[in-house]
């Protein structure tokens, strides 16, 4: 089993404790029900209660009450545990997991360093690259700057645009 990001606490809503979530999953009607268990660096949460507004989740969590627990909670990753074998994604997709730990190399052939999260945005992914001796490396994934992910050889190759590295 591996633990997947499905969602991120965005915001308290009301003064009940209710939570507002970023989907971070392609499947939100499976991963967002009540019932359903997410593990945090915070610990474990259970949802209670699950309604829609504008797109998005907006949850009770057990043992959360009142708003001040809900914001205590602001910025949370909630997660979920899947066999990864079970996944199933289209042929130009790639899931977290899959990018997860390979190497990033440029099109000159320069390892720029390995993949060690994937960042989900409102307009595309971020690959973020651990780099030996120097910050992480934020390479957005998308076609002009991903030239090949090749999960064989374990790599991905980019073109990256003057300068990106030094952001």
């Amino acid at each position: 089993m591996e633990q997947v990001v499905v969602g991120r606490i965005v915001r308290p809503h009301g003064v009940r404790g209710e939570v507002v979530v970023e989907v971070r999953t392609d499947d939100p009607e499976v991963r967002f029900q009540p019932g359903a268990e997410y593990a945090t660096s915070k610990g474990a949460l259970r949802a209670e209660t699950v309604r829609w507004h504008q797109g998005r989740p907006m949850l009770t969590l057990e043992g959360v009450n009142g708003r001040e627990a809900a914001e205590a909670l602001r910025g949370t990753e909630l997660s979920v545990d899947i066999d990864p074998e079970e996944i199933e994604v289209d042929d130009e997709e790639f899931h977290d997991t899959q990018l997860v730990g390979l190497s990033v190399v440029a099109a000159d052939g320069e390892v720029v360093g390995t993949v060690s999260r994937i960042d989900h945005g409102p307009a595309h992914e971020t690959l973020v690259v651990k780099r030996r001796g120097t910050h992480p490396a934020l390479i957005p994934f998308v076609e002009e700057m991903i030239t090949e992910v090749d999960l064989d050889a374990e790599a991905i190759t980019v073109d990256l645009p003057q300068g990106l590295l030094e952001l």
